[in-house]
């Protein structure tokens, strides 16, 4: 029997078939998209039907992958981008396009949120997070406030994952994990929080789907689906979840003591809790997980697309940039990358920009450039680990995922930013083996950590161990990195 997993994110919508029996992925698709072009600064929207065109392509392509083994196909599991905002009418058409996680026009939205409900610390009581521009519900009150014609239409609020999944079955549904990442879900308690809802228009209560546990099968295919790819009318759609909550079932992360890291276009760095995770200082999102547990995470904005920023520069394919890399010594020679290309969100700076510091006439060169800038976008993720140990949070070992985790030189740096062991996973597609893993779950075939033992397997020959002395370098070169940008951020020049 086979089992589906989706994972449409902000580039591309990646599409994996799980055989239960051998474990293995005996099919895959993926179909690239991109961002609405000509939008001012700061707004980054996509419009929810290429998802859809996207998710069918995928699904018809790997349904033809598996022949008339298709008919054993047994449940579907949908990852997606995480807070981006989609909006429907009464009669469940898209309003307009999705405002999506790394838009950060919201800034005077949040702002308003935090100046009513006593800042960064009444936020935190009251929900366990504080509102950032990359969340759900800041867009909607922007949405209110900037096009007033489109929200009075608006009938349905749904993340993008639970409008895949209405398209798939027909039932709008919001499970906690992805809903945590709205801004107005309270993670302690697992409920909305009515008041920051009221902040926006009473009205919101009606617009938001019924919220509940992540366990649950969200429904079954619609028959004019089932039909049209020739599978049964009881395969089951599962409750998904956020990219980061699949992301987490997908690298085996579903008990403590692994991390998991992914380094795609932005930078997340998450671990399983049994129990919330509220940081005082707003930092590590207290989000739940999609398996009824909570996903301490840091996220920042700006990884890959950093080093693909370089790497475009010089005109080097990737196997070039690994050599000129590899060239420079650890530390670059003293240069540093602040790597804010997108704003961040971890620091909080969404209008941040990027920053050069360090230069002489020795280490101004495209390869210390480009060590300077993977170092950058890494020592942001080792902030976040630093948050993660002051919260009591210690892994022994940093599993990692998305295209940045390829590369060899790549681990080595993160191994020894995180100053712990990293391994890679033996497929790429996290998320979307996430997604598989847990319609199996919701179809019955065990618990999670049984499952992730069986089914989530680690590529051993891509292990790093950190180096104590590169280590070490690498944290006071984080302190420079934290003093640089808390000093160019006072001056307001960040």
């Amino acid at each position: 029997m086979f089992y589906i997993g989706i994972d449409s994110g902000t580039q591309s919508t990646k599409a994996v078939v799980l055989d239960w029996e051998s474990g293995a992925i005996v099919a895959h698709e993926s179909k690239a998209y991109g961002l609405i072009g000509g939008l001012p600064a700061g707004h980054l929207e996509q419009d929810p039907a290429d998802w859809i065109e996207a998710v069918r392509f995928t699904l018809s392509s790997c349904l033809e992958q598996l022949g008339s083994r298709r008919s054993e196909v047994r449940g579907i599991g949908v990852s997606g981008q995480q807070h981006g905002l989609v909006v429907l009418d009464q009669n469940d058409d898209v309003i307009r396009p999705a405002k999506l996680w790394c838009d950060t026009s919201t800034v005077e939205q949040c702002d308003q949120f935090a100046a009513s409900f006593g800042g960064k610390d009444g936020l935190i009581a009251r929900s366990g997070n504080v509102i950032l521009p990359g969340y759900t519900i800041p867009k909607l009150l922007w949405l209110k406030q900037h096009e007033p014609d489109h929200f009075r239409r608006v009938r349905s609020v749904l993340l993008p994952h639970d409008y895949i999944n209405f398209w798939l079955t027909g039932i709008k549904r919001m499970e906690y994990g992805d809903a945590s990442g709205t801004g107005i879900l309270n993670v302690r308690t697992r409920e909305w929080d009515d008041e920051l809802i009221d902040f926006v228009d009473p009205s919101v209560r009606e617009m938001l789907p019924e919220l509940g546990s992540s366990n649950v099968v969200h429904g079954t295919i619609r028959p004019e689906l089932a039909a049209e790819w020739g599978i049964g009318n009881g395969v089951i759609v599962s409750a998904g979840g956020g990219d980061n909550m699949m992301g987490a079932i997908g690298t085996g992360n579903v008990s403590s003591g692994i991390i998991t890291a992914s380094f795609g276009t932005s930078g997340t760095l998450y671990g399983c809790s049994d129990k919330p995770i509220i940081d005082p200082v707003g930092e590590v999102a207290a989000f739940c997980d999609s398996t009824d547990h909570w996903l301490p995470l840091v996220c920042t904005m700006n990884v890959t697309v950093v080093t693909e920023q370089v790497r475009g520069w010089f005109g080097w394919d990737h196997s070039e940039m690994e050599r000129q890399i590899a060239s420079v010594v650890p530390g670059s020679e003293g240069v540093s990358f602040l790597p804010y290309l997108n704003g961040e969100r971890t620091p909080n700076l969404p209008n941040g920009s990027g920053v050069l510091h360090g230069l002489n006439p020795a280490s101004a060169t495209p390869a210390h450039l480009a060590r300077a800038a993977m170092e950058g976008a890494t020592l942001g993720l080792g902030y976040g680990l630093q948050r993660f140990a002051a919260l009591g949070l210690a892994p022994s070992e940093i599993r990692l995922t998305g295209g940045g985790s390829k590369s060899g030189v790549w681990r080595q740096i993160a191994a020894d930013v995180f100053g712990v062991p990293v391994v890679s996973l033996a497929t790429a597609e996290g998320a979307g083996l996430g997604g598989a893993i847990q319609a199996a779950y919701a179809d019955g075939k065990g618990g999670y950590q049984d499952l992730c033992d069986r089914l989530v397997s680690l590529d051993e020959s891509s292990r790093c161990e950190p180096d104590a002395g590169v280590s070490s370098l690498y944290q006071e070169k984080l302190k420079r990195q934290i003093i640089l940008t808390e000093t160019l951020k006072g001056a307001e020049l960040l």
